[in-house]
């Protein structure tokens, strides 16, 4: 039976690991005025040199969390701005840095869809989201990003793994394409600080 879902939505927070209280915590970072790169809710991202930066173009990229939306002063119209995504190369009003909104528990569950069938044996194993820079909507600050369980999954080299099962009614079907699961990162910059200043980026 075909899932409802035809496209990804990046990655949504569902809990905790063990089942534990979640509080829907996100820590205040910030994306350097101008970066070039779009970053979508939903979004992969590190921690690079002291500002959030994308961490989807490589599968083995550590990971500082999932962005949720960000904050920055608008350069044309003087107001303060509320946006789920960050467009490429924004410059705020006086050049400041963007606000980013960041979910960064390191023991966050979220929801994923998957972008191929998997089996009980895919349970454990590691992933990314589909390789290349971010992608999502511009009008609803959605990523479209699923996780890349066509190819190249791995005991351990990638940033999500693959738990269960989010028991989607809709999207439940793990023989075809686009059902939705539950992962956790696996490559988190806080647990894996092999970096000299603390953090390892790229």
């Amino acid at each position: 039976m075909a899932n409802r879902n035809t496209v990804g939505f990046g990655l949504i927070a569902q809990g905790n690991v063990g089942s534990t209280d979640a509080a829907g915590g996100q820590g205040k970072y910030f994306i350097d005025a101008n970066y070039g790169v779009a970053m979508f809710q939903g979004s992969v991202v590190q921690s690079k040199a002291g500002y959030i930066a994308d961490a989807e173009a490589a599968r083995t990229r550590l990971t500082i969390g999932i962005l949720n939306g960000i904050f920055y002063n608008d350069a044309t119209t003087n107001k303060p701005t509320f946006q789920n995504h960050y467009v490429a190369s924004t410059v705020p009003a006086n050049s400041e840095d963007i606000t980013a909104f960041v979910i960064d528990n390191p023991l966050q569950l979220f929801a994923v869809g998957v972008d191929d069938s998997i089996t009980a044996a895919s349970y454990g194993l590691t992933a990314s989201m589909t390789q290349a820079v971010p992608a999502g909507s511009t009008s609803s600050g959605q990523s479209s990003k699923q996780l890349n369980v066509a190819a190249n999954t791995s005991a351990t080299a990638n940033q999500f793994r693959l738990l269960r099962s989010a028991e989607d009614p809709e999207n439940n079907d793990i023989a075809v394409a686009n059902s939705t699961q539950i992962v956790c990162q696996n490559l988190n910059q806080y647990m894996q600080n092999t970096g000299t200043a603390g953090i390892t980026w790229q």
